[in-house]
């Protein structure tokens, strides 16, 4: 079964933290993405992560449902299906949910993984993220304890986050927060072990300068230090056991070596949305401006219905999409790896 159960999802973390590279964490909205994920994953051998957004979940459940948590489940069970023909472990994880999303998307996706552990099977997700960073810590921490409980109750792991990624992405805009939010200090990462070690296993989402989006080198400053500083906080305090399994957003146009300076600081997760939408639309673009006449019914024509089918685009898209996670996977040193074999 491709799609990791707890157990091996866990030892998938464990593998990238020890052998010091990360799995890509890929946002998916349709089946096509989904292929397009796999078929990365497959050809790099390389075990990964595919996740779904609040505004990921609502587009997949149709324009006349718009059910986040709805849509989350029909492309999460959609992706237990097709994982099936694959060979590599894949785990399944929701992004970004704000406080006020947790009882409309959170809490349904759990209790349908509640229901489907009655039932033999394995969990509909293997992990999720709560991201509670608008409020205070202390606030943050104390729904992020609830909710690691419910999980733990699950055998699901939680990802939360301190500090705030920059930028916009699915509709949330941190675009007007000041630049010291986008930087977790030590202080904040010694209190987020704090308050949640020994309750159970949880990713952390520190923030060290990340912002959504698309930008030109140069123009996002990453601190990755701050990472390193706030781990060394932390396992001085505790002890190396109280390593940090962390989560780097907001990566796309990040330069190589900073990428992988991260790997080293204890990044188990990159998440990759912006550049593989990017690299999903360009071949759709291509193909419409390359076949305009056969796309479209210009004066009065008939046009071509073999370059308007939507399999005659789509499938240029899910190999451009897959190349660029193929990339990624590279990137964070995890082509080869796969504890498939």
């Amino acid at each position: 079964m491709p799609i990791a159960t707890p157990a091996q999802y866990a030892q998938m973390l464990d593998a990238a933290q020890k052998g010091g590279y990360a799995y890509p964490a890929v946002n998916v909205s349709s089946i096509v993405t989904i292929n397009a994920a796999l078929k990365a994953f497959s050809d790099k051998k390389s075990d990964g992560i595919i996740q779904v957004s609040t505004g990921g979940g609502q587009f997949a459940s149709g324009q006349n449902v718009k059910d986040m948590a709805f849509g989350a489940i029909v492309l999460a069970e959609a992706a237990h299906r097709l994982a099936e023909k694959h060979n590599v472990l894949v785990a399944l994880h929701t992004d970004h949910c704000q406080p006020a999303k947790v009882e409309s998307f959170l809490k349904p996706l759990i209790a349908e993984t509640a229901r489907r552990r009655k039932a033999g099977l394995n969990n509909l997700f293997q992990s999720h993220m709560l991201d509670a960073s608008e409020l205070p810590l202390g606030e943050n921490m104390a729904l992020s304890k609830d909710l690691l409980k419910l999980c733990v109750e699950n055998e699901i792991i939680l990802e939360v986050e301190a500090g705030v990624v920059g930028g916009e992405e699915d509709g949330i805009d941190n675009s007007d927060h000041p630049a010291e939010k986008l930087y977790t200090t030590p202080e904040d990462m010694v209190a987020v072990h704090e308050a949640l070690s020994g309750i159970g296993r949880f990713l952390f989402a520190a923030t060290f300068g990340n912002v959504h989006g698309s930008y030109k080198p140069g123009a996002v400053k990453l601190r990755p230090d701050i990472l390193k500083n706030g781990q060394d906080a932390v396992m001085k305090k505790y002890g190396a056991s109280a390593e940090f399994d962390l989560v780097f957003h907001g990566g796309s146009g990040t330069p190589l070596e900073e990428i992988r300076e991260t790997l080293g600081y204890g990044v188990v997760k990159m998440n990759i949305d912006t550049d593989t939408q990017y690299a999903f639309t360009r071949p759709i673009a291509d193909h419409m401006f390359k076949n305009y006449l056969g796309v479209l019914k210009v004066d009065g024509e008939i046009g071509d219905k073999k370059q308007y089918d939507p399999r005659a685009y789509l499938k240029g898209a899910e190999v451009g999409m897959a190349a660029r996670l193929g990339q990624a996977c590279d990137d964070l040193l995890s082509t080869g790896k796969t504890l498939l074999g």
